[in-house]
């Protein structure tokens, strides 16, 4: 019983432990085709708190019944949602994204860092889907048309065709914060400085995202998830699906990052968006320098030449009006501790 006191003491001393919150889409609860600086939050979390958020497919219920999904398979969030929120509120893009969430403190010129926990697949089918004026070869596809691929939670596999199985890979095809206010209603589909529909397929659970902070609680927002994708994402889409994400946010204070970037447990990513393929690249480039520079306290030069001996430029999407590039460094390559 004496050490009764003496434990209460040192509880009430020790910080609020981090909590964990529940995020399900619902029409209040969704940002449809957006980002927006004005938008309110539908949730207000701590730094160091864990969300766990459910978020829907890009599609509508007719399209994928009409594809094939039995009508009861069709989530009832996303007949919800298509039938709950008004048209005035959706666009000018096509995603559903869940949020936004505001960070408490979070202020232009910080960062939010957020860990990916853990992804799981919230439904046991995909879709894929091209049509005209769309994708890299629209011309070549002059029409439209969704495949529906199921999906093998047990071997993480998805059964695209007889004899074909692509390994899945979860990952969340659009992440962001709200742009600056002078952006007004951004489009969801073009990545740029907030991150947004960023389609960086290495974005997995176990890897970590930072966004620069533009308005006042940053306002994340995620969606379109993809349980597998190539880079480059050609035909406008991946296998497009449902997912459950555990995202856990840390906020830098007074820790500008000026650009989304990324790491892996093995890598360090810098990105580039333009709608220019060769600008997005130059951007990829000289964001990885100026990382290089900062972190690791290289010269320009041999940053430069280390991107170019070491460094793995890709293209991550080619689809989204703002095409996509970011720059891979294996953290291995660092050997000083």
């Amino acid at each position: 019983m004496r050490r009764l006191p003496l434990l209460a003491a040192l509880l009430a001393a020790a910080p609020a432990l981090a909590a964990t919150h529940i995020l399900n889409p619902t029409p209040q609860t969704v940002a449809w085709g957006h980002y927006d600086a004005t938008d309110k939050p539908v949730l207000t979390i701590n730094s160091g708190d864990t969300v766990v958020m459910r978020t829907l497919l890009t599609n509508n219920p007719t399209s994928l019944e009409k594809a094939g999904v039995a009508p009861a398979d069709v989530e009832p969030e996303l007949r919800a949602v298509f039938d709950g929120v008004p048209l005035a509120a959706r666009g000018p893009g096509g995603h559903i994204l869940t949020g936004p969430i505001a960070i408490a403190g979070a202020e232009p010129g910080d960062t939010l860092e957020v860990r990916i926990r853990k992804i799981d697949l919230a439904i046991p089918y995909s879709y894929n889907a091209f049509r005209y004026g769309a994708g890299f070869l629209t011309d070549d596809f002059p029409y439209a048309r969704v495949k529906i691929v199921p999906l093998d939670r047990q071997r993480m596999i998805g059964k695209f065709g007889p004899g074909i199985e692509v390994p899945l890979a979860p990952f969340f095809g659009s992440m962001g914060v709200a742009p600056p206010p002078s952006f007004g209603r951004y489009d969801s589909a073009p990545p740029t400085i907030h991150g947004g529909n960023m389609d960086l397929k290495h974005l997995v659970a176990g890897t970590t995202l930072f966004l620069p902070v533009h308005v006042p609680g940053a306002l994340f927002q995620a969606g379109d998830g993809h349980a597998a994708q190539g880079n480059g994402e050609v035909d406008i889409t991946a296998l497009e699906t449902s997912l459950i994400g555990t995202f856990e946010f840390i906020l830098h204070k007074k820790q500008a990052t000026p650009y989304p970037r990324a790491e892996t447990p093995d890598a360090y990513i810098a990105m580039g968006y333009d709608d220019d393929l060769s600008n997005a690249t130059r951007k990829a480039i000289r964001n990885m320098i100026d990382f290089l520079v900062t972190t690791k306290g290289m010269s320009r030069d041999d940053a430069y030449m280390l991107v170019s001996v070491a460094g793995d430029v890709e293209i991550t999407q080619l689809v989204d009006r703002n095409k996509g590039v970011h720059v891979v460094m294996k953290k291995a390559l660092f050997t000083a501790k």
